[in-house]
Order: structure tokens, then C-alpha cells, then sequence
């Protein structure tokens, strides 16, 4: 292949003030993503019972528990430290009592408003309401997953505001200096299909239980793309010069 006139421009090429606005937008996005991988593990770590996340939590926080109830499987899990064990124990065993209306009045009631009144009191549509014995009840249902309206609201605020992110990745990225150009090309591209992949497999697991290592391994490859979109950027915006003198021309990158 003939060589062409280089339209590639490394960071060391570039003026400091964008040099410090790609370093600037890098540790806010990195800081960012790791608060977003600290939310995925309090949400659904712990769902099964069992301390850590793994693919069982994921397939129950998108297919449901068949054995639990919503109200359980949130005490076991993203709700587990919100109360005292012996309370949560309580409502547990009402549950499984049978949600009689008594023992909601006399024990139940004084939990919830004393615990979850201030989150769960109606007035953000997308926390559940469990102030009264008919909203709880809802919830002390068998858990059946995310409904497909939830589904597909977080479906498009997911896919819009990942592609935001690694498109700004990958302008950034583009001007690191990697060979060969297709490897550069590829770490680019795999998040934008693991977004599709992740996504899609939201709805596969409520099929198929065994799509959630679909959503696992979607988020490490994901992952793994953006550690190294920021750790080769920042480290070649300060501290790699790409000597242009001795590469006057280059393939395009």
C-alpha cells in the first residue's frame, strides 16, 4: 500500500490548552465510570442471597426471583443496609405470613415509615410507593424482573448516554499514536457493539437466565475499552512525544 501525506495528529502536536481540555474531560469521565460501576454492584449485588455480585444477581434483577418476592429480593439486595437485620427479618416473615393486615398495622407499619417513608413515599414515579398496606402488598409479590416499560426507559438513556461517552472516547483517542491501525480502530468500535450487545440481552435474560453472562461479559469488554482509551491517552497527551521529524509520512490512522 503507498504511503500518504499524514493527516494523523498526535497529542504532542496539539496546542496545551487542548491538551488540558482532553486531560480535563479524562478524569471527569474516569471518575464518572467508576461511580457508575460502584452503582451497578450496589444495585445488584447480593439480590441471591449471597454477599458479591455474580450472574445469578444479574438474571434476578432482570427476570425475577420465582422463590422471592420484589419486597425480598430488594431486603437481600440494593436494600440490605438500609435497615437493621432483625427489622428486615420482620417484614420477611410477614411476607411469608401471608401480608395479614393485623400484624401490618401492629409491627409493619412503624418500619416503613421509620425506614422507607422518605424514599418511598410516592413522589418520584420511578421508586416504588410503600406507604400503606396496599402499595406494599404490590411489592410483596412474586418478583418477576424489571417490567418491560422499566425496561425500555432505561434501554434509551443507557444507549444515548454510553454512545455520548466513549464517542467523546474515541475523538480523544484518535489522536493516540497505536499500531497497527486496526487494533486502534477495534478498541474504538467494541464498546458501541457491546452497548447493542448489553442492551439486548436486558430482554434475553427474562427469556433465557443464561444471557446474563451475555450482560457481564458485554460490561468487562466495555470496561476493558475504556481503560485503555484513558490510560494510553493520558499517559501520550504528557508524557510520549511523536517525533514528526522522523516520520514525515505514516498510513493513516
Amino acid at each position: 500500500m503507498p504511503e500518504v501525506h499524514r493527516i494523523f495528529f498526535h497529542f504532542s502536536e496539539l496546542p496545551l490548552s487542548i491538551r488540558t481540555l482532553f486531560t480535563a474531560t479524562l478524569i471527569v469521565l474516569g471518575i464518572g465510570y467508576l461511580f457508575a460501576m460502584i452503582q451497578v454492584y450496589e444495585v445488584h449485588a447480593g439480590r441471591s442471597g449471597k454477599p458479591g455480585l455474580s450472574a445469578e444477581d444479574i438474571a434476578i434483577a432482570y427476570a425475577g426471583n420465582r422463590a422471592a418476592t420484589k419486597l425480598e429480593s430488594a431486603l437481600s439486595g440494593p436494600m440490605s443496609g438500609m435497615l437493621p437485620p432483625d427489622e428486615a427479618a420482620t417484614i420477611i416473615g410477614w411476607v411469608h405470613r401471608g401480608l395479614d393486615k393485623v400484624e401490618y398495622d401492629a409491627q409493619i407499619k412503624p418500619i416503613v415509615e421509620r425506614r422507607c417513608q422518605s424514599c418511598h413515599d410516592g413522589s418520584n414515579p420511578h421508586i416504588p410507593n410503600l406507604i400503606g398496606y396496599e402499595n406494599l402488598s404490590k411489592v410483596a409479590q412474586i418478583d418477576t424482573g424489571m417490567s418491560l416499560a422499566t425496561l425500555v426507559r432505561v434501554s434509551h438513556i443507557h444507549m444515548f448516554g454510553i454512545t455520548f461517552i466513549f464517542f467523546i472516547m474515541g475523538l480523544i483517542f484518535g489522536h493516540a499514536y497505536m499500531r497497527p491501525v486496526w487494533l486502534k480502530s477495534a478498541i474504538i468500535a467494541f464498546p458501541f457493539f457491546t452497548i447493542v450487545l448489553d442492551t439486548a440481552s436486558w430482554y434475553l435474560t427474562k427469556i433465557n437466565t443464561g444471557f446474563a453472562w451475555i450482560v457481564i461479559l458485554s460490561g468487562a469488554v466495555m470496561g476493558l475499552s475504556f481503560a485503555i482509551q484513558w490510560i494510553v491517552s493520558m499517559y501520550q497527551i504528557w508524557f510520549y512525544n511523536y517525533a514528526v521529524a522522523e516520520h514525515p509520512k505514516v498510513t493513516v490512522g
